[in-house]
């Protein structure tokens, strides 16, 4: 039987590839016929994302191939456009590569009796590009690095555009979202949806793609988002794949990057720490910093602290208050970067306090690690918003948060959710410890994800 050959083309962001890299390697590990090639497009210089890639090219995981697209200008825009049409432009300005580069494997692969290209596997900002896959008479399949309630609200804008094509307000009433229990208060929204500067232009045209996939599929699992996957299976939509939690576990290993962090956290007592990070581009001003120093040192509990300060600021210690550090000398250590997964997976971890980012609110539940919610950016409100009002799994301290704002969240509010977080006997501790243990049995042979990845590479590759 021939091997079959996807081509994936993921978003230029760290998040982005790295979970696109290990759902590739969970579909290779199924099924040994299927071969993966991944189109990078060259985004801004990024540290991360240039040595992540630099790691591939050099040893590739087995059965996946990294292929470089040619660098193009970037779309000039002007600086006060949103993050989404600044990222819509770009991509469109790679669908000519893109196109390109799909037509040279299909073409060699038509010369070879071993290999066939079965199809494209597109991140969601991608979804323009199934018009690629059509010209090539190739099925496509949307990959969603988020979590279904996203989803919920990806096939909820094109019906509310097509009712009302303007931006969304903040005076606006709740929504009924697919995937939703409850309607969903405006104010959990992602900023994009409220854009004038081509943000909500920019998410309506990503998701009125989305029906023409013939599959999508979702970094989340079955157990823990049952209700909005059960709405998704009306056959209005395209089939729906909750393939999750995909994470990259590799990142457990043990570097000497990591030797300060790690050997504080060794000589601290079981679940007596919280963790406080907020992702590759969570940073705060002064007077947040202050203010959360404060909460922390009035909560009396032990601390890690990812801490990223923002321009012009440099120098993140100017910014505590007077005496801080020396005051909580031996409970508490700050850092610049911490490796987040070996930080969740150590057994001194009672808390974390999160950007509520989807892929740091999986890697908590895999290692029962209860959240606080500080959403900062993109979809993290709604995720926060699931996790608190609609699942029961997280401690809300905020829901609405926004990066860009003034607002300063301030010391007595920190030390509450500090103590709410860290109580040991609390019964939301307690569920997110057993949807930790149903999120690791969901990948496991039998379970609900590897049963759908299953389900995904049949529908993938049929009998051909």
């Amino acid at each position: 039987m021939k091997k079959v050959e996807l081509i994936f083309v993921p978003t230029p962001g760290i998040g982005h590839l790295v979970s696109t890299v290990e759902f590739a390697k969970l579909l290779i590990d199924h099924n040994d016929r299927i071969r993966v090639t991944i189109l990078s497009m060259k985004w801004f210089p990024d540290a991360a994302l240039d040595a992540y890639t630099k790691s591939l090219t050099a040893l590739p995981p087995d059965g996946i191939q990294l292929i470089d697209l040619p660098r193009v200008d970037p779309p000039s825009l002007a600086p006060w456009k949103s993050a989404e049409s600044i990222i819509d432009s770009f991509i469109k300005c790679y669908i000519p590569p893109v196109r390109n580069a799909v037509r040279d494997i299909v073409s060699m692969k038509c010369s070879s009796d071993e290999t066939r290209v079965a199809g494209l596997v597109l991140d969601l900002f991608c979804s323009p590009m199934v018009d690629i896959a059509t010209d090539f008479d190739l099925p496509s399949y949307i990959f969603i690095t988020s979590n279904a309630a996203f989803l919920g609200l990806m096939f909820y804008l094109p019906t509310r555009h097509s009712l009302n094509s303007s931006e969304f307000q903040s005076s606006d009433p709740e929504h009924v979202i697919p995937g939703f229990v409850n309607p969903v208060p405006t104010y959990v929204l992602p900023s994009a949806v409220f854009s004038k500067d081509g943000g909500y232009a920019a998410y309506v045209k990503v998701a009125e793609r989305f029906k023409d996939a013939k599959g999508i599929i979702i970094n989340t699992f079955e157990e823990v988002e049952h209700y909005a996957l059960n709405c998704f299976s009306n056959g209005q939509n395209p089939p729906v794949y909750p393939v999750g939690p995909v994470i990259n576990l590799n990142g457990l290993s043990y570097s000497d990057s990591d030797d300060k962090v790690m050997k504080w956290l060794n000589d601290q007592p079981q679940s007596s720490v919280v963790f406080l990070c907020f992702g590759s581009m969570g940073s705060f001003k002064a007077p947040q910093v202050k203010e959360t120093a404060l909460g922390l040192e009035q909560s009396g509990f032990r601390f890690l602290w990812s801490l990223r300060v923002q321009p012009p600021q440099n120098d993140a210690s100017n910014m505590l208050p007077e005496g801080f550090l020396e005051r909580v000398q031996g409970r508490g250590m700050i850092c610049s970067w911490a490796p987040q997964l070996k930080v969740l997976a150590h057994k001194a971890i009672g808390g974390f306090i999160s950007h509520c980012g989807w892929n740091s609110i999986l890697e908590s539940l895999w290692f029962g690690v209860p959240i606080v919610t500080w959403p900062l950016y993109a979809e993290q409100q709604l995720n926060a918003y699931k996790m608190v009002k609609e699942l029961g799994l997280a401690v809300e301290m905020r829901l609405n948060y926004r990066k860009d704002s003034d607002e300063v969240v301030m010391a007595d509010e920190i030390e509450k959710a500090v103590g709410m977080v860290m109580d040991g006997g609390s019964e939301m501790r307690k569920k997110v410890k057993e949807m930790g243990e149903i999120a690791r049995k969901s990948v496991m042979e039998g379970g609900t994800s590897f049963n759908s990845i299953g389900k995904l590479i049949e529908n993938m590759i049929g009998n051909n």
